[in-house]
């Protein structure tokens, strides 16, 4: 017998396959699968869209004008419920293909171009009742050497899947594991959260709860870390100097955290409230401005400590709420450069 969890995934296999050979009848068929009402909420700049269809038109086929062979590749996909009663199917992978004609004002390259994304469904009653999805926009625009803001202090790169080569198909999954490993990521928040209001970096207990050689793979604009010392000096230092407040407003924030086996996710949408003040964040001068941020995360356990953990953010959001226009200033930076499409297939006579 299937259980809820399994069938949950299974419910998404159409609309995964008929992205990953862009069948847009199959498509929109498997868009069916959405409950009417559902709620798409997307990265900045598509925002909130109601409906199936709508998010085919507005997010979807703008992508696919762009990049006309675009395939989707899913390195994990996990469900679990969360503590409130619901039910989720996480989703992580690349979107690649050729870049042939301007996507959101990103001027193509002719080249194949790869976007991470991370999306959570919400299932209830065989239906997709909400949808949450950050598509790594910053990581395109660095492809075609567009981007306007800051370098990234950690390294940038095209994000792997899980070393342990067990992100699509895994044992059936366990609901006590899948518990251990929820708990886990909550205990370690909770300790993260401590530092700097209750004391310093050793109130986190981070090597009680993170592997030596851990692998932090952070938004672009952020970028990659190697181990502890890499993920504080990259990400973290960085982070708590710009908005040293983190976490103090947990109160205001439902979050929603499932584990399946080794692994665990969590969003909030938002899940995270703080004031831009002191040293200022990714280049940008403190605006003494509360913002909020969206941030969708996956961590894989190994013998009870976490061995890769994959961040995305609205980055681009967050620069919103500070006042900063990326996609402004990219068409600044850019509009030297020749417009328009390049011819697809590249190089046919």
């Amino acid at each position: 017998m299937t259980d809820l969890h399994s069938a949950n995934k299974a419910l998404l296999t159409p609309l995964r396959e008929a992205q990953y050979n862009w069948d847009d009848a199959a498509l929109q068929a498997a868009l069916n699968t959405v409950a009417p009402d559902a709620m798409f909420h997307l990265c900045h700049p598509f925002g909130d869209i109601s409906g199936g269809q709508a998010f085919y038109d507005q997010a979807l086929s703008v992508l696919r004008a762009a990049w006309p062979d675009v395939e989707r590749r899913d390195w994990i996909i996990m469900a679990g419920e969360d503590e409130h009663g619901g039910d989720w199917v996480g989703c992580g992978g690349h979107l690649i293909g050729t870049f042939c004609a301007p996507f959101l004002d990103i001027p193509p390259t002719g080249h194949l171009a790869h976007m991470r994304f991370h999306e959570f469904y919400r299932i209830a009653d065989g239906k997709v009742v909400e949808f949450q999805a950050i598509w790594d926009l910053p990581e395109v625009m660095m492809q075609a050497k567009a981007w306007p803001m800051a370098p990234s202090l950690g390294l940038e790169f095209c994000i792997p899947g899980p070393a342990s080569g067990d992100g699509l198909f895994r044992p059936d999954r366990d609901a006590e594991e899948s518990r251990a490993s929820q708990q886990l990521i909550i205990d370690m928040l909770n300790h993260m959260k401590r530092h700097p209001s209750q004391g310093g970096p050793e109130v986190m207990e981070m090597d009680r709860f993170w592997h030596d050689t851990v692998n932090w793979y952070g938004p672009a604009g952020i970028g990659t870390a190697r181990g502890i010392r890499g993920f504080r000096n990259w990400h973290q230092i960085p982070f708590l100097r710009g908005m040293p407040d983190r976490g103090l407003k947990a109160d205001q924030i439902t979050y929603h955290f499932f584990g399946d086996n080794n692994y665990c996710a969590v969003t909030g949408w938002p899940n995270m409230i703080q004031t831009v003040t002191h040293d200022g964040w990714m280049g940008i001068a403190p605006a003494g401005k509360e913002i909020t941020m969206r941030s969708l995360d996956f961590w894989r356990m190994e013998r009870g400590r976490i061995r890769e953990n994959w961040v995305m953010v609205d980055i681009l959001d967050a620069y919103r709420q500070l006042g900063v226009d990326v996609f402004a200033r990219l068409r600044e930076f850019n509009k030297a450069r020749v417009p328009g499409s390049v011819p697809f297939p590249v190089g046919d006579l």
